[in-house]
């Protein structure tokens, strides 16, 4: 995804770019070893691959929630994910992931779960545009007197959204967020997230399992398996994808074809002998301390 149309100064700007990016946990096998990823501004890019192939992961690094090398490994709007906080602080990057709870700004991680109101919730976030605000209310179909302990995990969810969205985003990365909504409602949140890309050229990463009505939505596609870059594409270039029935066919082939191939080592244990890599030696491996979540 290399961002045709756009001059390299302005795709640095607006775009994501990971370059040899190295990455483990604690105690684990590397996940990446000289991952690349570049999408342009504009995109929205569909990241897809089985469960633990590092979709999460991939996403929490770009949203700068893990230490991962110097300030060039990962760079998100010509930043350092991890080291420039303003990019959060600011509302141009914004990370919405599985947990009942949202980072808004410098305020930390929200509850959503408590005995008080969705307008509490979404009316506390300061510095809103009240017509955007509005809009997203109606889009997601909010009652403002919900009570945030009563309600379903999809009425729960509608507002981690809304929230997530308050502010214009220029990089948005999403994580299984739609897997609680309703068909009606995650219809029209995509097509709000369509609406975004193309008036605003803002960039959207959306990490899922659930792909009807991807087909016209996606521009470009990342394929990730074990932690490796398998397929980086415009949608429209993916070959299996001109004569397949559907998005959701090809993807399973895909995740089909993994299971024939010889899997990796499983991760070490205390018990497990512990066998040495080059990648011991990195500075940049992942301990508890250097995970850092907003």
């Amino acid at each position: 995804m290399t961002g045709e149309g756009n001059g390299d100064e302005g795709w640095r700007r607006s775009g994501i770019e990971v370059s040899a990016l190295q990455f483990g946990y604690d105690g684990q096998s590397p996940l990446f070893a000289r991952f690349n990823l570049r999408i342009a501004p504009g995109s929205r890019c569909l990241l897809v691959g089985a469960n633990g192939s590092g979709k999460t992961t991939l996403l929490k690094i770009l949203a700068g929630k893990h230490m991962v090398g110097g300030r060039d490994v990962v760079r998100v709007l010509n930043g350092s994910a991890f080291h420039d906080t303003q990019l959060v602080c600011n509302g141009e990057l914004s990370y919405l992931g599985g947990s009942w709870s949202q980072t808004i700004g410098s305020a930390g991680d929200v509850p959503l779960q408590g005995d008080f109101s969705a307008e509490h919730m979404i009316f506390g976030v300061d510095g809103v545009d009240p017509v955007r605000r509005e809009k997203l209310v109606d889009l997601l179909d909010i009652d403002l007197q919900w009570r945030m302990h009563k309600v379903s995990d999809g009425q729960r969810r509608r507002v981690q959204i809304c929230m997530g969205l308050l502010h214009p985003y220029k990089v948005l990365l999403l994580d299984e967020i739609t897997v609680d909504l309703d068909v009606v409602t995650r219809m029209d949140l995509l097509d709000f997230f369509k609406e975004e890309c193309e008036q605003r050229e803002a960039t959207i990463v959306y990490a899922t399992h659930i792909f009807d009505g991807l087909e016209t939505w996606a521009t470009d596609i990342a394929y990730i398996q074990e932690g490796e870059l398998r397929k980086s594409a415009k949608y429209s270039d993916i070959e299996e994808l001109k004569s397949a029935e559907n998005l959701l066919s090809v993807v399973e082939s895909w995740l089909r074809s993994e299971t024939k191939l010889p899997k990796k080592d499983p991760p070490r244990t205390e018990t497990q002998p512990r066998r040495s890599s080059p990648f011991d030696s990195s500075p940049f491996r992942s301990s508890r301390h250097m995970a850092y979540y907003r």
